[in-house]
């Protein structure tokens, strides 16, 4: 269930325990955040909602900023359902809450508009205007309404505390593994799939064009991939992520080949996990190379997905 946070939570679903925060990526820290709510709420029978923005407020504040999200809204309400969350609540970020008081955010959205029983968020989770809330404002405007608060402390591995910023920094570096480790599920990518100039049904390799939009760039270059149809089966691929060279002119784009794979996707929603980076985007002279390479990185992929 999605609910918005410009209306007033209905009567089931107040006296929630609220995990607050941004959760692009749902990460393994946004993990820990997330299950202390749920767990809080599962011990007091109350309703567990994953709170999120969106747009991000770094896009309202900078909105020139490159693209730089890990998941999109409906790939976040079915990784919170799966967590055990009754609800997403979501926070459409732009200048009205961007000017709201820290004071204001508490009392009138979390207590008045949203009924929460608790609040659970990370230790250094900010808001309001100017950035002025905290957890401990969350606390102390909070008790006295009857509105509780546990704050979550940062989660690391052996390297160092696990970020968003650690995951982008990875893909922007061809490193799946990483991410993967990080997120606990391979990075995807998820959109329509779009009529393209059907390079690659020439050559023998349809794909299932998807416009990367919002999306962190991952490193350009040649994926193994599997992709989820609608229907929930997975297909395992290989994928060109970038701008293709070799064609004029150039443009940016997701484009898997499934292999062993003949069915019409057009229209339809597919998710394209990144799960191995073959090589990066090269120009080749003529499409005799290109076909040449192309069967080598399909080989590469089949051999690293079976």
């Amino acid at each position: 269930m999605r609910l918005s946070g410009q209306n007033r939570i209905s009567d089931e679903l107040r006296g929630a325990i609220i995990a607050l925060g941004n959760f692009d990526g749902f990460h393994k820290g946004h993990q820990v955040v997330a299950q202390t709510a749920i767990d809080w709420a599962k011990a007091e029978s109350r309703p567990a909602i994953i709170a999120t923005f969106d747009p991000h407020p770094v896009r309202h504040f900078q909105p020139d900023a490159p693209p730089f999200r890990l998941t999109t809204l409906d790939q976040r309400e079915r990784l919170f359902t799966a967590a055990g969350a009754d609800a997403m609540l979501v926070f459409e970020f732009g200048s009205e809450l961007a000017g709201t008081t820290a004071e204001d955010f508490v009392t009138k959205l979390l207590v008045e508009r949203f009924g929460a029983a608790g609040i659970v968020t990370g230790e250094d989770f900010t808001f309001g205007k100017g950035r002025a809330g905290n957890v401990s404002v969350i606390k102390q405007l909070g008790a006295p309404l009857g509105l509780s608060t546990k704050a979550v402390g940062p989660v690391s591995d052996a390297d160092e505390v696990i970020s968003s910023s650690r995951i982008r920094d990875a893909l922007k570096a061809g490193d799946c593994e990483t991410a993967t480790e990080l997120l606990t599920r391979p990075f995807a990518i998820e959109g329509p799939v779009i009529h393209g100039d059907k390079n690659g049904r020439k050559l023998g390799y349809p794909t299932a064009n998807i416009d990367i939009d919002h999306y962190l760039r991952p490193k350009y270059g040649i994926y193994a991939v599997k992709g989820r149809l609608p229907d929930g089966r997975l297909v395992n691929g290989a994928a060109n992520l970038g701008i293709r060279p070799t064609f004029d002119p150039p443009k940016e784009l997701l484009e898997p080949y499934f292999f062993d794979f003949a069915e019409d996707l057009y229209g339809q929603i597919v998710e394209v996990e990144l799960h191995h980076f073959l090589r990066g985007e090269a120009k080749f002279d003529d499409l005799d190379a290109l076909m040449a390479q192309m069967a080598i990185d399909c080989d590469k992929a089949r051999a690293i997905l079976t």
